[in-house]
């Protein structure tokens, strides 16, 4: 394996990840795409496919959270690739099971089935391309596998437009055998292979609450990537509802919502790895992308009154544009730890943020939603402004990582 500094993205590590991270979105997203249709076909109505499809969304999300802990712990204990390899055999089989689900109770289960295997691949994969990447050139690295990989949901959407619901979760879970067979060629970190060696506590999830100082870098890097799983799991995901709520009279198809969002977060995550690098900065990159995300989010509630499809379409392309900053903020929390504790971190913290979606931003928008003279759209707007003002804090208070050398331990 070269792991030459002169052509690190070509470094297969790194193109391995990126397609690893490709099928993960893939099969990530698909529910959200087929949402509607998969439901429509259990026999749903209109109003079982809003709140069974939010229900079993946020199974998928406690499965991501709960998968994220168990596959930290296991590639700082283990090693990288346990994880990589674990995650895929589980989430591919429970993708073709998914193929088969009768009821909603099914669905339920094996979609949290499908977020505990999910929740390793990216932590795991980033962790890996960043011990072996030269720091000067990590973000472009993980920016790069970011980009590719969220096109996975482009993907998704074009299958979802030619195949049958049941085909493409089948497809899913082929793609991840195929992917099977391509790791075979990815080495270990010889990071891993130096702290194994040591006397230090590896993948120990309690030492990020053993001092105040990791415990609030651990928790600042979990609130600054709360907006993408705003925008994605209540913005765009419920893009149909929001159209009515609005006046929008053409029909709206959630699945094609997503795929503008993603084909936006893929170019912003290239992008933004590139303007880190032209800054010598994460968090001034970040807080670019932070100030495009509010200004599609001002766009998306303020013009969409009586609106088009098209137009609603391009909004959300825009809002995955503004939070294509996922390489970068995942990429900042490896950064933020050290070797016997990051794959840990790198695993849990874009969990953790998928896993808010189930624990706090969907009950709040719930909740707002049913309060008196709040209703849909005010719920989604008030939401949006307490998240953006949790995120803009955190931060601010983040700790720059841009020339970080990763060579340490947490003690």
């Amino acid at each position: 394996m070269n792991n030459s500094p002169r052509h690190p993205l070509f470094n297969v590590t790194v193109i391995v990840a990126a397609l690893g991270y490709f099928v993960d979105i893939y099969d990530l997203l698909l529910f959200g795409i087929i949402r509607i249709p998969s439901l429509q076909s259990l026999g749903l109505s209109p109003e079982q496919v809003k709140l069974d499809g939010e229900l079993i969304l946020q199974w998928q999300m406690w499965g991501l959270l709960l998968g994220g802990i168990i596959s930290g712990v296991i590639g700082d204990k283990r090693g990288r690739l346990s994880v990589l390899f674990g995650s895929i055999i589980l989430y591919s089989a429970a993708n073709i099971a998914n193929g088969f689900v009768e009821t909603v109770e099914q669905y339920k289960w094996i979609r949290f089935i499908a977020g505990l295997g999910l929740a390793g691949e990216l932590g795991a994969g980033i962790t890996l391309v960043s011990e072996v990447i030269p720091k000067q050139k990590r973000g472009l690295a993980t920016s790069f596998v970011a980009g590719i990989g969220l096109t996975g949901a482009i993907l998704a959407y074009f299958m979802k437009q030619n195949f049958d619901w049941r085909t493409c979760y089948f497809i899913g879970g082929g793609l991840g055998i195929a992917l099977l067979l391509l790791r075979i060629s990815v080495l270990e970190s010889s990071m891993f292979h130096q702290v194994k060696k040591q006397a230090v506590s590896r993948g120990n999830f309690f030492l990020f609450f053993s001092n105040f100082d990791r415990f609030k870098r651990y928790l600042f890097g979990i609130l600054i990537g709360l907006p993408t799983w705003y925008v994605i799991g209540i913005l765009v995901t419920f893009s149909n509802d929001f159209a009515l709520a609005f006046g929008i009279t053409e029909k709206i198809d959630p699945g094609k919502a997503i795929m503008f969002a993603y084909a936006g977060i893929s170019l912003g995550d290239i992008l933004i790895g590139v303007v880190s690098q032209w800054l010598r900065s994460r968090t001034r990159a970040l807080y670019i992308f932070y100030a495009i995300t509010m200004f599609f989010m001002l766009l998306f509630f303020t013009t969409l009154w009586q609106g088009t499809a098209a137009r609603l379409y391009l909004i959300c392309a825009g809002l995955g544009f503004g939070t294509g900053f996922w390489a970068i903020f995942v990429t900042m929390g490896a950064e933020q730890f050290g070797t016997n504790l990051r794959a840990t971190a790198a695993t849990t913290i874009p969990n953790m943020v998928r896993g808010m979606l189930a624990i706090f931003i969907l009950p709040l928008f719930k909740w707002l939603e049913h309060m008196p003279s709040v209703g849909y759209v005010n719920a989604g707007i008030i939401t949006g402004v307490i998240i953006m003002a949790i995120t803009w804090t955190a931060a601010l208070l983040t700790k720059e990582t841009f020339h970080k050398d990763l060579e340490f331990l947490e003690e």
